[in-house]
């Protein structure tokens, strides 16, 4: 038997899981499992990580919404540097929670990860002067399957937090289609 040294919390969206490690403290500092197989098949994610992203931005960067229509990739994001809010999109056709969204505020200082399963559209918003993210994936990065949704379509009602940040985005972000008029073919299907 296992001892979980972390903890899943449910969100919003099936599948979409909140991760807080347990984390050891001493005069020292602290130490803390922030990957474990067992540990993760123990809280039902069962895939294989096979690529790890690293990614370092500067306040009001935002950064999605992105999936692969086909190579769908399960994702686990944490924050080694500063806070993002991290959100996560159900874009499969025919899902009982399609276009329904869930969010948590990631840092390196609450040490939580998001686990978001393939099928979702993924983006973040950097909250800190900067940030690093580091991110585990179920499959290869395949450019030519890489499709979006418009971050502030009005439909899904994202609660980013701005505060008087100005989004910044790369221009190919910033003509990804609202989810109603992104094609269906470019759709991940839902598999119950």
């Amino acid at each position: 038997m296992i001892s979980l040294r972390m903890k899943a919390s449910a969100t919003a969206l099936p599948g979409v899981l909140i991760l807080e490690p347990r984390v050891f403290e001493d005069p020292r500092g602290s130490f803390y499992e922030s990957f474990r197989v067992d540990t993760l098949r123990a809280l039902g994610i069962s895939c294989a990580f096979v690529q790890e992203n690293n990614s370092v931005s500067s306040r009001g960067v935002l950064r999605g919404l992105h999936y692969q229509r086909v190579r769908s990739q399960d994702k686990l994001v944490r924050v080694l540097h500063g806070e993002i809010y991290d959100v996560a999109v159900d874009v499969r056709r025919g899902s009982p929670t399609f276009g329904k969204w869930s969010a948590e505020r990631l840092s390196a200082a609450n040490r939580k990860q998001m686990f978001i399963p393939a099928g979702f559209a993924h983006g973040f918003l950097v909250l800190s002067d900067w940030a690093e993210c580091l991110y585990k994936c179920s499959d290869y990065y395949a450019p030519e399957q890489e499709r979006g949704i418009l971050w502030n379509d009005p439909a899904l009602g994202i609660g980013w937090p701005l505060d008087g940040l100005t989004p910044q985005l790369k221009p190919r972000d910033e003509a990804f289609p609202r989810l109603a008029d992104a094609p269906a073919v470019d759709l991940p299907p839902y598999a119950p």
